[in-house]
């Protein structure tokens, strides 16, 4: 279960080589944070984060481990510039924004690379997906890593079904939705430090209810039983930051006809109905998904993933690329990694590999597993 950290903290075993020279600063209130190794070839990598707890600390740009994680990327000589974003939460629109502010600034004080790549994991996958499909034309390719790539409002529907659907089949284990979206409570995210503690809580309810049902369950929504109680946690976090972001409830399942459990018939009736109160395209909108990349991509995930599984992060994606007869710039590379963004350093590095000698010879990478 403990891996569902990774999504806002990757580590890896290995180390980085010195770093000659930080660059940090703020732009348009987002920190940023620019390292340059010691054999700094003039080339660049634009890294955008994952989903960050609000109030999460440290922000990125004072994460120890940075350094450590861009590791795959200072070894073969790039510069690695990152943005905080100027909020936390859900924030792919802003992630595209406040990465393109540092990029350009990057250009600015220090030139134009030789070669720019943009990369990043989870909600920064999203965020390099939609830099690629809206902001190209400085980037040679891109590297999203378990990216939140269906469209935004889809991923996050998700959630919000998980917790529609477990409400009704195991109500008082969890809050209801209608307590989640109700703006009359002061914010209060959870502690992230808290999650393993609660996540216990979660699992000795539910195996106390029906141990077979909350199997079932988990499978209905690719999940792992152990880590059905953490997905919750999260969820409800992400969830609590989409209604204070939207003002109001953007998902509506008052239609919505639930399949895929042991008992359909039961799960509709018993599901917790919530109407939308306000437009989705109004946290959602910016940057939505289109497919339409014209610069080689290599998606690089895990064949499980807790949060977003393949069927939202490669399927969706790539059948939007495909509608728009992209094809020959999107390529897919998976490894047997056990949870969200769970890469080796030298997964990572042999996948950037694979793209930037597909940028140099036009010649497309192979699809297909990376060891």
């Amino acid at each position: 279960m403990k891996k569902i950290l990774i999504l806002f903290l990757i580590t890896y075993t290995s180390f980085a080589q010195n770093v000659a020279k930080i660059d940090t600063g703020v732009i348009n209130g987002a920190k940023y944070r620019i390292l340059f190794p010691e054999n700094w070839k003039g080339k660049l990598v634009m890294y955008a984060h994952g989903y960050e707890f609000m109030g999460a600390k440290p922000r990125q740009s004072g994460n120890p481990d940075f350094i450590k994680r861009m590791s795959p990327f200072l070894e073969r000589g790039f510069a690695v510039a990152a943005s905080d974003y100027a909020f936390q939460g859900f924030a792919l629109a802003q992630g595209v924004d406040d990465t393109e502010a540092l990029r350009s600034y990057f250009f600015k004080k220090y030139g134009k690379p030789d070669s720019t790549f943009m990369v990043g994991h989870s909600m920064g996958g999203g965020v390099t997906m939609a830099t690629m499909e809206n902001l190209d034309k400085n980037y040679q390719g891109a590297l999203p890593m378990c990216p939140l790539s269906s469209r935004p409002y889809l991923q996050c529907r998700k959630e919000f079904d998980i917790y529609a659907t477990f409400n009704g089949l195991f109500p008082g284990v969890v809050k209801p939705l209608a307590e989640i979206f109700d703006l009359t409570k002061p914010y209060q995210a959870q502690d992230s430090r808290k999650m393993f503690g609660r996540a216990k809580e979660i699992k000795t309810a539910i195996f106390a209810k029906d141990s077979l049902l909350a199997l079932a369950f988990a499978k209905r929504y690719d999940l792992k039983i152990d880590d059905l109680p953490m997905s919750l946690f999260f969820n409800e976090n992400v969830l609590r930051d989409i209604a204070q972001k939207a003002k109001g409830n953007p998902f509506d399942n008052t239609n919505t006809l639930y399949s895929g459990f042991p008992n359909d018939l039961l799960v509709n009736q018993k599901a917790e109905r919530l109407p939308a109160t306000v437009n989705p395209n109004d946290v959602f909108g910016k940057y939505e998904r289109s497919g339409n990349i014209n610069k080689p991509m290599v998606a690089l995930h895990t064949v499980y993933d807790q949060l977003i599984p393949a069927t939202y992060a490669i399927v969706n994606f790539e059948n939007m690329v495909h509608h728009q007869n992209k094809d020959q710039y999107f390529t897919v590379k998976y490894t047997n990694g056990q949870g969200h963004c769970n890469f080796t350093a030298s997964q990572t590095g042999k996948a950037f590999d694979e793209l930037r000698t597909w940028v140099k010879s036009g010649v497309k990478t192979k699809a297909g597993f990376i060891e």
